[in-house]
């Protein structure tokens, strides 16, 4: 993953940490309302604190076993890799993409950011500025050429 996503991670996980006596608070406020076994809110509290619990073990994971990398410290290089953000032109459609190519817990199409498992990542990995990619699309393969290559 980048180091922005390592850090929007740990930021996550921080804020899930210090959640957790909210939760607990709302377990103990739903436990005083009687029977627990027709008991709508603590059900809730409980479900929604075994999801965050889930939600932190994962992340713990993802931290634990992740190989950072930091973009702006990626020499010059003439081929896509991942953590670069790359601008593709379809002549057909007359469309341009420009977007970073990051892990799977950063992807966000809106923030510019594509996953390296995606087809449009993994067709530009290796290739460079000039050179044409197909991907395949449930509509048929599009062809783009690599218009530029960053490291920002």
């Amino acid at each position: 993953m980048t180091k922005s996503g390592e850090q929007m991670l740990r930021t996550e996980l921080q804020n899930l940490i210090e959640d957790r006596p909210v939760l607990a608070r709302a377990i103990s406020e739903a436990r005083e309302h009687g029977d627990l076994k027709e008991n709508a809110e603590y059900h809730a509290a409980k479900e929604k604190q075994g999801l965050s619990e889930a939600r932190v073990r994962f992340i713990q994971e993802r931290l634990k076993n992740a190989q950072v990398i930091d973009v702006s410290k990626i020499s010059h290089r003439d081929t896509v890799v991942f953590g670069a953000t790359v601008t593709i032109y379809n002549e057909s459609v007359e469309r341009t993409i420009k977007a970073q190519i990051v892990g799977e817990e950063e992807a966000n199409l809106g923030q510019g950011k594509i996953s390296i498992t995606s087809p449009i990542a993994r067709s530009c990995i290796g290739k460079m500025v000039g050179d044409e990619i197909e991907v395949s699309t449930p509509s048929g393969s599009q062809f783009y050429e690599i218009v530029s290559i960053e490291y920002i």
